[in-house]
Order: structure tokens, then C-alpha cells, then sequence
């Protein structure tokens, strides 16, 4: 069940983070700060995939405690009022290959859309086969590439890019710029 940051105790996320950090990224985990300097940033929006059962305490309109290890995955990102780039994403290795990062990544496209993002952007290990391909499978394009951008190791990340909103490339023409305009006028 995929529910937003605000929906689970500040606690139990923080807790919950950090134990799929260690557990995903060893020594290249964030910090329990970083975690939460990350989370209490601004224009920061994250979900975690936690499982249904875990779901049970707490009323209407309270943040809910979760055990971290009822929480099977993470993702978020940051809105910057134009694009929403991904800052982190993972999913415990037990529950890997079931679907849960292809539901985060629905809602974070959702999410990004509602609050009139254009275009979503975020960087992967050109190594980390999976992720690729999951991005691939959302429509993200590659627009570049960070040359030793994963340290100490230097492995190259791609950046990738998912349109959110249709963009005009190149000039529309004077009929299709008028047509546009008419459509407003009659709005």
C-alpha cells in the first residue's frame, strides 16, 4: 500500500529510510540527518510502499506508526516549481521484482503532475540494469550523462528525463499559435 510522508509518524519514516538505506546502498547510505534534513526540505514529496497490515493504528487524519520493517520501499522527490527530480528510490531486496517500485513511481508521476510539474528528471547508474529499464518503462529518455558521478567507485550515472506535460519543439505556426488563442478567447 503506497502512502505519502505525512501519512506515517515523522519517527517510524525516518526509521524506516534508513534501515532500506543501509540495507540497498552499504556505504553510500544516507545518514539518519541527511534522511531527515531531506525529508524536512522544502517542496519535497515522498511515498513508501508499507504492508497493508501495518496500516491498523492511529485515527482519522493522525499519522500512523509503522515497524521499519513493515515498510518495503521509499521514493521522493523535489518540486522546484518547474521540474520534480527524483532524489531517491528503493525497495528492500525481499520485495524486489513484485511491482512495488512501478507503484511508487505511478504515484510520484501523479503527484509531480498535480502540482504542475513539466517534466520529472533524475540520475542512475549507467550499471543498475533494473532501474533503467523501469524508468525506460514510464517513457524517461536519457539527456545526458554524469561522468564519475558515483563516488569513490566513478561510475557514471545517466540523467533521464520523462516529459509531463506535451512541450512545443521548435516554432508552431501562425495558424496554430491563432487557433490557440481563439480556444481562450471562447473559454
Amino acid at each position: 500500500m503506497v502512502v505519502l510522508l505525512d501519512e506515517l509518524t515523522r519517527e517510524s519514516a525516518v526509521a524506516a529510510m534508513r534501515a532500506l538505506e543501509v540495507e540497498l546502498f552499504g556505504n553510500h547510505a544516507w545518514s539518519e540527518a541527511a534522511i531527515r534534513q531531506e525529508l524536512d526540505a522544502p517542496g519535497r514529496t515522498y511515498v513508501f510502499d508499507v504492508e497493508p497490515d501495518a496500516m491498523t493504528s492511529g485515527g482519522p487524519a493522525e499519522p500512523i506508526y509503522v515497524p521499519a520493517e513493515a515498510v518495503r520501499g521509499f521514493a521522493g522527490y523535489w518540486y522546484d516549481g518547474d521540474d520534480a527530480e527524483i532524489m531517491d528510490i528503493g525497495v528492500s531486496k525481499a520485495h524486489q521484482r513484485q511491482g512495488i517500485a512501478a507503484m511508487m513511481m505511478e504515484s510520484l508521476i501523479e503527484h509531480a503532475r498535480e502540482q504542475g510539474a513539466r517534466r520529472m528528471l533524475l540520475e542512475v547508474s549507467v550499471e543498475n540494469a533494473p532501474a533503467i529499464a523501469l524508468y525506460q518503462r514510464f517513457g524517461f529518455k536519457n539527456i545526458g550523462l554524469r561522468k564519475r558521478y558515483y563516488q569513490p567507485e566513478g561510475i557514471d550515472a545517466h540523467v533521464m528525463a520523462l516529459d509531463l506535460e506535451p512541450h512545443i519543439v521548435g516554432f508552431t505556426s501562425a495558424q496554430q499559435q491563432d487557433d490557440t488563442d481563439n480556444q481562450k478567447e471562447i473559454r
